[in-house]
C-alpha cells in the first residue's frame, strides 16, 4: 500500500489543486431576441432554438 514518506507542503498541495477552479457556463447571445442564454439550449425569453420556435413564449 502506498504511504507518503513525507508531509506534502502547502505549496505543493496548492499547485496540484490549481486546476480545480469553477468555470462560468457558456453564455451566448440569442440570435432572435439578443438576450443572454446558455449555449445549446432553448432561449427562455423567446423560446427559439436553432432558428425555429420550439416553445410558445
Amino acid at each position: 500500500m502506498a504511504v507518503p514518506q513525507h508531509r506534502t507542503s502547502k505549496t505543493r498541495k496548492r499547485m496540484r489543486r490549481s486546476h480545480w477552479k469553477l468555470e462560468a457556463p457558456g453564455i451566448v447571445q440569442c440570435p432572435q431576441c439578443h438576450e443572454p442564454k446558455l449555449a445549446h439550449r432553448v432561449c427562455k425569453n423567446c423560446g427559439h432554438y436553432k432558428g425555429r420556435s420550439v416553445i410558445e413564449a
